[in-house]
């Protein structure tokens, strides 16, 4: 017989995977909880726009168990917010004034944010490796045709 009154209705959560090399600043909050800043890449690679991040607890940040990679659990129906430098003009001196910029997103949308590495096309590494037997045989048998000095004797 199980006893479900303790734990309560299970909340729906979202997993989001993402690489080591987005977690940028641990740091304490005002609060004393150690904090980190994951930042978030633009999903168009042409974009050179700074870019977004978001701040969790550290404790919601784990390694995967190949710890090559890192994931986290949010609540499906949370809110994060996600913020971005944008430059606002210059100063005296003629350096460049930054503010930051502010936006809430759900969380499903930030999975899909954080995730959108998984949404490029990628060229398949054996029709890679394919084109580039096919150009060093064109080049062996170009290379093959010329006569060496040592045929010469």
């Amino acid at each position: 017989m199980e006893n479900n009154s303790s734990q309560g209705p299970r909340q729906e959560e979202v997993t989001i995977k993402f690489g080591k090399g987005l977690v940028r600043q641990h740091f304490k909050s005002k609060a004393g909880t150690d904090m980190v800043q994951v930042k978030i890449p633009n999903r168009d690679v042409n974009d050179k726009t700074p870019w977004e991040s978001f701040v969790v607890p550290a404790s919601f940040v784990h390694n995967n168990k190949f710890s090559n990679g890192l994931w986290m659990k949010l609540p499906a129906d949370g809110t994060t917010k996600v913020s971005r430098s944008v430059p606002h003009g210059k100063d005296d001196m003629g350096r460049t004034i930054w503010q930051n910029e502010s936006r809430t997103v759900s969380n499903t949308e930030l999975k899909a944010m954080v995730e959108a590495y998984k949404e490029r096309l990628r060229d398949s590494m054996l029709g890679d490796i394919a084109a580039r037997k096919n150009e060093s045989r064109s080049t062996a048998s170009h290379l093959a045709s010329k006569p060496s000095r040592h045929d010469a004797r």
